[in-house]
């Protein structure tokens, strides 16, 4: 029996499940038969990018996985390089012609660099004329977030941050709870780094309740009403992040993990004007 992943409604009122699979690092190569052992195991919800140059892998499992299109949320994302209203269609065009489908769940910028504003016109026009369910945005700190807000018609469903363990990000949620916006976790698991899965206040959370260290995690990301989107390309780590919906953390154990903030980024600084430059003239063609 596969798992009943729980939905959240967005701003707009599609539904998106809280717990879904990630691809970003999976070599093209292995894609498809990731993306078919984690449909296979029960996800529903996929999640890749331009920038991954997977998406056609990820339409060829979706393709063959025989599941109904209306069962499925899928997201890819707009690059840089791709920035700016005309550039953001065509490159839109390209992304759904790769997986494979006539409309799009979610579409989001993915970084808050280059022409966005010309790209956000173009997803709202996209949006509207039904080819996107929902248009969001990705790694937009609070005050783009706000900018971006402020200054055009839609407000992003959902920004999909860095959020673990390590960098909790709950002031950002906080304000993006009171703009409507969804807050999504990328490396949710912090990609393994600074001893994650042996920090023994994880471990002792997880011995006392039968789980893993990967369990715990995901469900305390879920208990703050953080959509994740964890990765592996192991059948049984997919099995093993999906199965954290019969346990449930004490306020106590919610405590313990938020003293594990460290206030930074274990993986990306956007304000570091080397790597805003590197992403800005980075190509995935």
């Amino acid at each position: 029996m596969l798992p009943q992943i729980p939905t959240v409604p967005l701003n707009n009122g599609v539904q998106m499940p809280v717990l879904g699979f990630g691809v970003f690092q999976v070599p093209a190569a292995e894609t498809e038969r990731a993306v078919s052992d984690a449909l296979a195991a029960g996800y529903r919800h996929i999640d890749t990018a331009a920038a991954y140059q997977n998406e056609e892998a990820v339409g060829r499992a979706i393709a063959s996985s025989g599941i109904p299109r209306d069962e499925l949320f899928i997201t890819t994302k707009l690059w840089v390089a791709d920035a700016g209203e005309e550039n953001a269609k065509r490159a839109f065009e390209t992304s759904l012609r790769k997986l494979g489908l006539d409309v799009l769940d979610l579409y989001l910028i993915h970084q808050p660099f280059g022409d966005y504003y010309g790209s956000w016109r173009a997803m709202q026009d996209l949006h509207r004329q039904g080819l996107i369910r929902a248009i969001g945005v990705s790694n937009f700190y609070p005050d783009r977030l706000v900018d971006l807000i402020d200054h055009n018609d839609v407000v992003p469903a959902v920004n999909q941050i860095e959020t673990h363990p390590f960098f909790q990000r709950t002031a950002d949620q906080t304000l993006m709870t009171e703009l409507g916006v969804q807050i999504e976790s990328w490396g949710p698991l912090g990609q393994g780094r600074d001893d994650l899965f042996t920090n023994p206040v994880l471990t002792a959370i997880a011995e006392a309740h039968g789980k893993t260290v990967a369990q715990v995690v995901l469900r305390w990301l879920i208990q703050r009403g953080v959509v994740v989107i964890p990765k592996s390309v192991r059948p049984e780590r997919m099995a093993e992040n999906l199965d954290v919906f019969d346990v449930q953390l004490s306020d106590d154990e919610m405590a313990r993990i938020a003293t594990l903030d460290t206030g930074a980024s274990t993986a990306f600084d956007h304000h570091d004007p080397a790597s805003v430059h590197w992403l800005g003239t980075a190509r995935f063609d």
